[in-house]
């Protein structure tokens, strides 16, 4: 039975297609999921993507925490499903407190779309067995409000724990502090990262390599395994 990794779009999701792309091309059955619908529709992974729901207006992912569907994502994330969240995703995840710190505004104060050089810091979780510990990928990022940060206790905390997934290297694109471009939370089944993997999965589009595909084949690893 194929693995299903639901997929989340709420108004304001751009980047939707391109993930759920993204696991059919690692073997994955990709489901939609509407952010008004709390069910999950039995899928064993949840992924949610870039974009700006509902406008980033407030703050980014600060409407979409209260929509029905997260309820249902937080009970599972807690549960020990494996949770995903992409730039926007991400800051939904913060918003939700699934994962600690916040998303800022890009401290330039501009959007930026780039190729990003990022470090793998952590190869123990759900979405991240498929690198080497140290490797050093390539993969698109593109935001404005993509500045993490997080008080200090809470960074030497995520520091001591191994809980820094990916670090910018080379440039800090956004003034995100301690370079950090990706999180997890203490269980390592919940990861939040700014950068775009699933747009770096075939060789004809984004950086024209396939960095990001180790993302979907980590958690075809995690679910076939279990």
């Amino acid at each position: 039975m194929t693995a299903r990794i639901g997929v989340i779009t709420f108004p304001g999701t751009l980047d939707d297609r391109d993930t759920q792309r993204a696991v059919r091309t690692a073997g994955l059955e990709a489901v939609p999921l509407w952010h008004r619908d709390k069910d999950l529709k039995q899928v064993d992974a949840v992924i949610l993507p870039g974009g700006f729901s509902y406008g980033d207006y407030l703050r980014a992912g600060a409407i979409s925490r209260f929509s029905p569907v997260m309820e249902s994502v937080i009970d599972q994330a807690k549960a020990g499903m494996p949770v995903l969240g992409i730039c926007n995703g991400f800051q939904v995840l913060t918003e939700t407190h699934l994962l600690p710190g916040a998303m800022l505004r890009n401290n330039h104060l501009h959007f930026i779309c780039r190729d990003q050089k990022l470090r793998v810091e952590n190869v123990e979780t759900a979405w991240t067995r498929s690198y080497e510990q140290g490797q050093e990928i390539n993969i698109p990022l593109k935001n404005i409000d993509g500045r993490y940060v997080a008080d200090e206790r809470v960074l030497d905390e995520l520091e001591a724990e191994g809980r820094v997934v990916f670090r910018y290297r080379e440039l800090n694109p956004n003034g995100s502090l301690r370079d950090i471009a990706g999180i997890r939370n203490a269980e390592g089944n919940v990861v939040g990262l700014m950068p775009h993997p699933e747009h770096a999965v075939e060789p004809l589009i984004g950086t024209g390599r396939t960095d990001g595909l180790g993302f979907f084949t980590s958690i075809l690893k995690r679910l076939v395994s279990a």
